[in-house]
Parts: structure tokens; C-alpha cells; sequence
């Protein structure tokens, strides 16, 4: 459904996509991961055809020129900056995006009302925008992608600055457009979310793909192993008795054989406050692949 070849594009000196290739298959969920500035955004302006690519090729449905309005017909695209027009009314909105995409008449109405109910805003269908809160306005903005009944879903950061209860909404609604069979490529800053809703995962960094698979097979290479953190009672009289490594009254163990190292500390006889065993997860793999330090 969703081919990117060996795509490259730079801004001056500043390599913003660098060879990227993958694959989407048709009704796949796929998650593209990365820090702030890896190059997640600018790869989805390549897709929709908003930026042009130095180098590469890109096919959406057998199409290489992603900027022919049959493809984008085909293509819905929720940005990580709004694009709403907040002195207009969620109606309003809906009925110039719709326009655009080439709906009229009792159509274009049936869709509008459509996409209302299914983001929960047909209450407030008559409110401007600039009234609206943010996660309303995250709603729209999936409203407004949603409209034309498109294959193919490029969602950008759908979640970004939301409160929880539109967070689990969105979730809730991106969710049944993948069981409806569309085709999905998903950016997020929130693992949970790609564990959730990703059929498979990339972690890119520095414009580069690190790594790309479902999330069981990251976790199992990149995830690292399981960590037993202790919370004893009183800091050990020796700690060089005990397993792993101590700071104070706690201890941390890095082992793949949890219950096992659990039974070992239990046989020293020290004192136990409180006892966690910590799987890795994306987060793990995310940190490993990409580092721990800050990014501005």
C-alpha cells in the first residue's frame, strides 16, 4: 500500500530524512518512532506530497506521484500542527475540508454528520472553533482526515497535549478505523499508545531507520532484560552477600531468571520492604536504540 525507497531530504547541511525505506503492507498499522527532530514529520510531508524528496521514490497504492488527486483521495492526513480554522465553527470546518475533496450536497452533509458523531463533537457542532479545548480540537483534526473515507491514514502526533479522557477516545476511535481495514502509519512520542494500536514498529533516529519489526521481536533484541528492584527494610549489614548491585536500603538486579534471583535474595534472610520486577518494553527499546540525554 505504502512504499518509501531510499527517500533523502536535507535543508542545507541539515539532513532531515537520510535513505529511508519501508513498507506498509495494506490494513497494517504501522507505528514511526523517534525523538524530537529524528525526521518523523518531514518523512510524512514526503508521503502526502508537501515536500519534494532530494532523492528517492515513493508509491501509494501503485501511484509514485503522491501529489495526483487520485492518490490524495485516497489519503487522509491528521498533522501534528492543527489545521483548523478556529474562527469557523466544527460544521463549518468539516464542510471546507470536505469541498476540497471534491464532496457536495447530501453527501458531503451525511459525512459531516458521520465524522462528528464518530469523534463525539456533534454537540458542539455549531461552536468555534476557539471555544473548542484541545483535545477537542485533536478530535476535529481526526474529523477532518476522516472525512473522504480514505484507505490510507497518516496520523501525526494525534494525541499531542490532550487530557486523558480524549486521549482514550482517540485511541479508542483510531483503533476501530484499524479494524475496519485501513491502512495506518502512526507517529507518537507515547510507546503505549504503538504497543496498543501498531501492527509493526520503526525506530528511527537522525533521518535513519534503527530498527523495524512487530514489538515482541524489538523488545526480545533491543528491549534488554528484565530488572528485580528491592526496597529493604534497613540498609545490609554486607552487601556484597546480596545479588546485584545496592544504593542504600535498594537493590537492583539485572537477570533473566527473576523468580530464581528472587528465591536467592529471599534464602539471605534480609528483610524486604517492597519487591518490583521491571520488563522491558518499547520505552526500553526506544532508550536503548536511540540514548537516554536530553533532545531540545
Amino acid at each position: 500500500m505504502i512504499q518509501a525507497r531510499h527517500l533523502g531530504k536535507a535543508y542545507g547541511r541539515l539532513v532531515a530524512v537520510d535513505d529511508l525505506s519501508f513498507e506498509i503492507q495494506p490494513r497494517e498499522s504501522f507505528g514511526l518512532l523517534g525523538p524530537n527532530g529524528a525526521g518523523k514529520t518531514t518523512t510524512l510531508h514526503l508521503l502526502i506530497g508537501a515536500l519534494k524528496p532530494d532523492a528517492g521514490q515513493i508509491h501509494i497504492d501503485g501511484v509514485t506521484d503522491p501529489t495526483r488527486a487520485e492518490v490524495r483521495r485516497r489519503v487522509g492526513f491528521a498533522p501534528q500542527a492543527l489545521s483548523l480554522y478556529e474562527d469557523l465553527t466544527g460544521r463549518e470546518n468539516l464542510s471546507f475540508f470536505g469541498r476540497l475533496y471534491g464532496l457536495s450536497g447530501a453527501k458531503l452533509q451525511r459525512r459531516i454528520a458521520s465524522a462528528l458523531e464518530q469523534v463525539g463533537l456533534t454537540g458542539r457542532r455549531g461552536d468555534r472553533v476557539k471555544t473548542y479545548s484541545g483535545g477537542m480540537k485533536r478530535r476535529l483534526n481526526l474529523a477532518c482526515a476522516l472525512l473522504h473515507e480514505p484507505r490510507v491514514l497518516l496520523l501525526d502526533e494525534p494525541t499531542l497535549g490532550v487530557d486523558p479522557q480524549s486521549r482514550r477516545h482517540l485511541l479508542d476511535n483510531i483503533e476501530m478505523l484499524k479494524h475496519q481495514g485501513r491502512t495506518i502509519l502512526y507517529t507518537t512520542h507515547y510507546m503505549q499508545e504503538a504497543q496498543r494500536l501498531c501492527d509493526r514498529v520503526a525506530v528511527m533516529d537522525h533521518g535513519k531507520i534503527l530498527a523495524m519489526d512487530n514489538v515482541p521481536n524489538l523488545i526480545d533484541r533491543h528491549g534488554g532484560r528484565p530488572v528485580v528492584q528491592v526496597e529493604l527494610q534497613r540498609p545490609p549489614a554486607d552487601p556484597s552477600v546480596l545479588p546485584g548491585r545496592v544504593e542504600g536500603t535498594s537493590l537492583f538486579l539485572e537477570t533473566d531468571r527473576p523468580l530464581e534471583e528472587i528465591k536467592r535474595l529471599a534464602a539471605t534472610g534480609e528483610p524486604i520492604r517492597t519487591l518490583y520486577v521491571h520488563r522491558p518494553d518499547l520505552e526500553s527499546v526506544f532508550l536503548s536504540l536511540t540514548g537516554r540525554r536530553l533532545r531540545d
